[in-house]
């Protein structure tokens, strides 16, 4: 028995059984019957499984993918398109019919649903990120499924979060949920790519945010969706960051849901085991998208990552990118590694000017007096 298995034994039951709340992200193959438009059918036993869950006392919200390609079996289209006027487009037309279903078989089992869209934006803006947490928390408090996608009609490259896996991780930090389970055509993941390696061996349990565990998943694996495991494995990552744990597993298991929230270890479970962060540093740290980025000295990496301290334009090397007062940006070492981000108390212009000196030059190099000591304060820092 490997060294990944062994550790197995030791956590005796699925995460999910335990858990009170629960994101559970259903991929595309598995609701379109591999892109040949919506699998009524798959939805259909979806909505039981959840149903199940619901009856244990669990709150779900559900993410699935699938828009896309019911629009494509819609429009009469074989492939997959590249420009985004026709994604946006298949996207909107697919909408229709995914979201039709959803609600026929969640109907079935005295199920309300709700339809959210999401872009980046929405978690970007904080007022827009409180409306979404708060809307989501009414809604489970009301009894309702909560059905997630990414909102591809209106998505830019510069708005969108990408693919489902990491927008199911960002809607387990919105709403603090226990487990994000991630539904997929793979029965877990592996230790080398089970398709061309038959030596690989399933990957039980190992902690989220394990670097080998990045190097070990490999690229997408279907022309249907956009993710592949190494989107999972990041998700998983970025998840724990809200103390929730992520099981990988495939969604051709029977019964796969109610079988994890009786215990049974199935696929690969990824466990959370770091400091929570407050809500206002989760938000923080779910920005996909910076403005800029600033390079600090070794003395300043020092005190940010070990000492929870400010970021002081002393401490700061180099100025990067265009941002203004309140934009996020990273903190990155002098090899170029992120330590931080957080929001910055100068524009960028004025950031190359008080770059290596302490607040008592700040007058005299911006010409008026100082905002503020600190270039990003501790208090909208966070650590990554």
């Amino acid at each position: 028995m490997s060294d990944w298995n062994l550790a197995a034994d030791l956590a005796t039951f699925s995460a999910l059984k335990s858990a009170k709340r629960v994101v559970v992200k259903v991929g595309s193959s598995l609701v379109t019957n591999e892109g040949r438009g919506v699998d009524a059918d798959a939805i259909a036993n979806w909505a039981a499984q959840i149903s199940a869950l619901r009856a244990l006392g669990k709150e779900v919200v559900l993410v699935s993918s699938g828009a896309i390609a019911e629009g494509m079996k819609r429009l009469g289209w074989l492939k997959r398109p590249t420009h985004i006027d026709e994604l946006q487009a298949a996207a909107a037309v697919g909408q229709m019919g995914l979201v039709q279903v959803y609600e026929s078989k969640f109907a079935a089992h005295d199920i309300t649903t709700a339809q959210i869209l999401l872009t980046h934006a929405d978690l970007a803006d904080r007022a827009r990120y409180l409306n979404a947490r708060s809307a989501m928390f009414t809604l489970l408090r009301l009894g309702v499924v909560p059905i997630i996608n990414e909102n591809d009609t209106v998505i830019t490259d510069e708005i969108k979060v990408g693919d489902n896996d990491t927008l199911g991780a960002l809607v387990a930090n919105l709403i603090e949920a226990d487990v994000l389970v991630i539904l997929t055509d793979q029965a877990g993941l592996f230790t080398a790519d089970p398709r061309k390696n038959p030596a690989a061996e399933l990957i039980q349990t190992a902690p989220a945010g394990l670097l080998t565990l990045e190097e070990m998943a490999g690229g997408a694996g279907s022309n249907i969706g956009t993710g592949g495991m190494l989107t999972k494995v990041l998700a998983a990552k970025r998840a724990m960051k809200s103390g929730a744990h992520t099981v990988i597993v495939s969604g051709r298991e029977a019964h796969v849901l109610p079988r994890l929230a009786g215990g049974e270890r199935i696929g690969t479970e990824l466990t959370a085991n770091v400091a929570l962060l407050s809500a206002r540093q989760q938000w923080l740290a779910d920005h996909l998208q910076l403005r800029g980025q600033v390079v600090l000295d070794a003395g300043a990496v020092r005190a940010v990552r070990e000492g929870g301290k400010s970021v002081l334009p002393i401490g700061v090397l180099q100025v990067l990118g265009v941002f203004e007062r309140g934009d996020v940006v990273a903190c990155v070492d002098e090899a170029g590694i992120e330590v931080a981000r957080g929001l910055v108390n100068y524009n960028s212009g004025d950031a190359v000017r008080i770059a290596r000196h302490t607040s008592d030059d700040f007058e005299r190099l911006l010409g008026r007096d100082a905002d503020e000591a600190e270039l990003i304060h501790r208090n909208n820092l966070v650590r990554v």
